[in-house]
């Protein structure tokens, strides 16, 4: 009976899986009890579910009905939740030169992927044209209180490429709320952890781009978290080329010159936000991607070029262990 006990009272990681935001979900928390354990994840779910609902860029849902005043040129009293999030939003565009601009979700829809089973197409030349003459940004909205308002009505906001790293933050939240200590979160690749595996650190995966396989591994620690872009997760292929969904608003096209590009956000608030969005500016930003990191003081980073190159920092270099035969160009 002694042994049996004893057996019980061990700590292992108790994963909770769905597929939200699009994309799949996992929320693994370490410790002894699966009761609680279930309970926690269950809320942290609930939440992503409640998340996604809320601010989903083409189903009925609170943005989409901001969207839609926009396009009236109308103003909208909106949550405080999105009233803070556009603003941050807002924020992060103005420091990435507007590379990466969730008042971009037009473009995003007359690429096709306003849509989970979208059919490869280019988007009407006249329309693209139309609509980077608009010239839709985040610095159109006026953000008053609860009040949003836009002084451009091409605005139509998408916060595809920020709300993962929003959900990571409540998730932390929620998770310490509920006296969990020990979990990892991840959402689609958006990565962030609470203290340890046991007496490790948890260890996660950077996805090699062009290979069902991770390229590093890195140790994560207490309230770090790791983002990555990159062109292999929403595509299409079409006449032999390859069309991602991050799209640069200077020509409207898919970005070039990067593959993928991760972010390790050290502890600090709003970790998991900072591994999301500002990802977004380095990997469009091509071979200026050093600058753009540097503007949102991010030391972490490792890109990997259109060539299959790979290029790191030094600060992120020291924390990797790369898997087969990797020599990458370090960047100070």
């Amino acid at each position: 009976m002694l042994l049996s006990l004893a057996a019980c009272s061990r700590s292992e990681v108790f994963r909770h899986e769905a597929f939200v935001f699009g994309t799949r979900v996992d929320v693994a928390v370490y410790g002894k009890d699966q009761a609680e354990a279930d309970a926690a994840a269950a809320a942290v779910l609930r939440e992503f579910d409640r998340l996604h609902r809320a601010y989903h860029a083409w189903e009925p849902s609170e943005l989409t009905a901001l969207n839609a005043a926009i396009a009236r040129g109308e103003a909208a009293e909106v949550s405080d939740e999105l009233a803070a999030l556009l603003k941050d939003a807002q924020h992060i565009a103005a420091v990435g030169d507007e590379l990466f601009d969730p008042a971009l979700g037009a473009l995003v829809a007359l690429w096709g992927f306003h849509t989970d089973t979208f059919v490869p197409t280019r988007p009407d030349p006249d329309k693209l044209q139309a609509l980077l003459a608009a010239r839709p940004r985040m610095a159109d909205l006026v953000i008053e209180g609860n009040r949003v308002e836009s002084r451009n009505p091409a605005v139509q906001i998408d916060l595809g490429g920020y709300a993962k790293g929003y959900a990571l933050d409540r998730a932390a939240a929620i998770l310490r709320e509920k006296g969990v200590a020990n979990a990892l979160i991840n959402i689609g690749g958006n990565v962030m952890a609470l203290g340890r595996k046991g007496d490790q650190p948890w260890r996660v995966g950077i996805q090699h781009p062009r290979e069902p396989a991770p390229i590093a591994t890195l140790p994560l620690y207490d309230g770090e978290a790791v983002g990555t872009s990159g062109d292999y997760q929403r595509f299409f292929e079409l006449d032999g080329e390859r069309y991602a969904h991050l799209l640069d608003p200077r020509t409207g096209q898919p970005a070039r010159g990067t593959q993928s590009l991760t972010i390790l956000i050290t502890a600090q608030p709003n970790a998991g936000t900072l591994s999301d969005g500002p990802s977004k500016p380095a990997y469009l930003a091509g071979d200026q991607w050093r600058e753009h990191t540097r503007r949102f003081g991010i030391e972490h980073v490792l890109r990997i070029t259109e060539d299959g190159s790979v290029e790191v920092t030094r600060a992120l270099r020291a924390r990797l262990q790369f898997v087969g035969s990797v020599a990458p160009k370090l960047i100070d």
